[in-house]
């Protein structure tokens, strides 16, 4: 058989290690179990982040969802009590300030803890770069680099207080690495929220907080769909796809998963790029 080994000279019946010593050899295997821990998942109506509110509540996290549409919200929590977790929601507009603070906040009292935030709310307002607003400016920076900043500095300053540590995990794009026509505000801001994610690793991963962020290319959710499936859209954006497909919602949560998961523990201030390999080709 193919795995036997001979005893032959210059062969050893045991798997060499050189320079190993038998403390150094671990056995441990990684984990992607989440039994236990508290997870809070951002724009978890619908798309992205619902799928991965459910998939956090399958690996065994409770998870509190908040998003805009409260109809939505409520269904998502219904769906992750579905899997055996429990659930809470609020109803909140991370363009408010304001109400960033409050969902962090409200988070941490009514489950006690958050060992997991998922900053996946996200806004995108095409436009030419020679007429971009500043209102739909402000609004895309508001939402996709303001909000996961004000709202990671409140649950990590309860992870720090704790001590236990925990996990951040940002939704950035791979419009943050590659220039995307229409999109020069929403490039901006997922740029901007690739260098925090680094940022915000150099200075708390001495608190054992590990801070990632996950690049998606086109997904067709309901916000994908809108942009991207149209005739003569599509098809374009479908070639510079090497794997034939867009993404799915479950490509990106499984990469949640382990970024939530004890997996990534010595991964900080990294980025996964899901993309059906649309970069490596551009």
């Amino acid at each position: 058989m193919g795995n036997e080994r001979s005893d032959s000279p210059g062969q050893t019946s045991e798997v060499e290690k050189p320079n190993a010593t038998v403390e150094e050899i671990s056995n441990e295997f990684p984990s992607f179990d989440l039994s236990g821990k508290n997870a809070l998942v951002t724009g978890a109506t619908k798309g992205l982040g619902r799928d991965a509110a459910i998939a956090l509540a399958h690996a065994g996290a409770n998870v509190f969802v908040t998003g805009r549409a409260e109809d939505e919200l409520a269904e998502c929590a219904e769906a992750v009590r579905s899997q055996g977790s429990q659930a809470g929601s609020m109803v909140a507009d991370l363009a408010d300030i304001e109400q960033v603070a409050r969902v962090g906040e409200a988070a941490i009292e009514e489950m006690g803890s958050v060992d997991i935030l998922l900053n996946n709310a996200g806004v995108a307002l095409l436009e030419p770069v020679l007429d971009v607003t500043v209102e739909k400016w402000n609004t895309q920076m508001d939402v996709n680099l303001r909000a996961p900043f004000f709202l990671a500095q409140v649950v990590a300053r309860h992870m720090v207080e704790s001590g236990k540590g925990g996990k951040i995990i940002n939704i950035a794009s791979t419009a943050g690495l590659i220039g995307v026509p229409e999109h020069s505000a929403y490039c901006a801001s997922k740029g901007g929220l690739l260098t925090l994610t680094k940022t915000l690793a150099s200075e708390l991963g001495e608190h054992n907080i590990q801070v990632n962020a996950i690049c998606p290319a086109i997904v067709m959710t309901p916000m994908g769909r809108q942009v991207w499936d149209h005739p003569g859209v599509r098809e374009p954006a479908l070639e510079k796809m090497p794997v034939g497909r867009f993404g799915k919602e479950a490509d990106i949560s499984a990469a949640v998963i382990y970024l939530a998961s004890s997996g990534s523990d010595w991964m900080t201030g990294s980025q996964i790029v899901v993309d059906g390999g649309l970069t490596a080709v551009r």
